[in-house]
C-alpha cells in the first residue's frame, strides 16, 4: 500500500512525496494485488462492524473488504491517483476516499472502531504520525498495524531502525507514566507476533510479518 513518508527523500529510491507516488501509480494499470491482506482477515473478521480508517489504502482492496462486511470506511492515501482509481472501482457510499499525507495532515475523523495500517512505513523522524493513528482509535476500538519483519527489511536493503515498527507502537501503547497509569488511556494487546505472510513480497525478501492488534479500553 502507498504511504505517507513525508516530504524528505532519504535517497532509498522509494517514492516519498505525493507527486512521486502519483507518478508510480500512473506508470501502471495496477500497482498492488487485489487480494485482501491476510492479517486483516485474521484480526478483523470477528470484530463488530462500525467505523474504520484504512491508512495507505492504495487501490482499495482492504477498504472494499471491510465495506462488504458492514463497515463504514474512511480510506486515505497520499496519492490522488490511487484514491481516484480506488473510488472508480468502488464508488458506493460505504467508503469515503480521501487524499491525505499524515505527516502534514490531520486524520480525517476520530473515535474509529478500527484503524488499520498495513505496510505503512513511517520514517523514524515522523513518529508523530504513529501518535495520530493511536489517537484516532475510539474507546473499545482496535488498532491493527502490520509491517514487514525486520530481517526481510534488511534483506531488501533497508534499515528497520529508519522506520517506526509495530514493536515501537506496542511500546508506545504500553507506556506508563510516573504514577503507573497508562499514558494512552489504557490498551489491551490482543496480538503481537511475527507470522508467515503466506505469499512472499519484495522480490522474495519479505517472508514474515509483524502483526500488532490492540484494543483501546473503554473509559472507566
Amino acid at each position: 500500500m502507498s504511504t505517507a513518508h513525508g516530504q524528505q527523500n532519504t535517497g532509498d529510491q522509494n517514492p516519498h512525496t505525493a507527486a512521486e507516488w502519483d507518478a508510480r501509480y500512473a506508470d501502471t494499470e495496477r500497482l498492488w494485488t487485489s487480494n485482501v491482506n491476510p492479517s486483516l482477515i485474521a484480526e478483523a473478521s470477528d470484530l463488530a462492524p462500525g467505523t474504520a480508517l484504512d491508512v495507505g489504502s492504495g487501490e482499495g482492496a482492504d477498504a472494499r473488504w471491510l465495506a462488504e462486511r458492514g463497515w463504514q470506511v474512511t480510506a486515505i492515501d497520499i496519492s490522488q491517483v490511487a484514491v481516484d482509481r480506488a473510488r472508480e472501482s468502488f464508488p458506493g457510499p460505504e467508503i469515503t476516499w480521501l487524499q491525505a499525507d499524515l505527516v502534514v495532515d490531520d486524520v480525517p475523523g476520530r473515535d474509529f472502531g478500527l484503524v488499520a495500517a498495513h505496510y505503512f512505513p513511517i520514517l523514524a523522524e515522523n513518529r508523530s504520525v504513529a501518535q495520530k493513528l493511536v489517537d484516532a482509535v475510539g474507546p473499545g476500538g482496535s488498532l491493527l498495524v502490520v509491517g514487514h519483519a525486520p530481517e526481510g527489511v534488511r534483506a531488501h536493503g533497508f534499515d528497520p531502525a529508519d522506520y517506526v515498527q509495530p514493536d515501537d507502537i506496542a511500546t508506545l501503547l504500553e507506556g506508563r507514566s510516573a504514577d503507573g497509569e497508562s499514558e494512552e488511556g489504557g490498551w489491551e494487546i490482543l496480538t503481537h507476533e511475527t507470522r508467515p505472510r503466506g505469499i512472499p513480497a519484495g522480490g522474495g525478501h519479505h517472508i514474515d510479518d509483524v502483526v500488532l492488534h490492540a484494543r483501546r479500553l473503554p473509559a472507566r
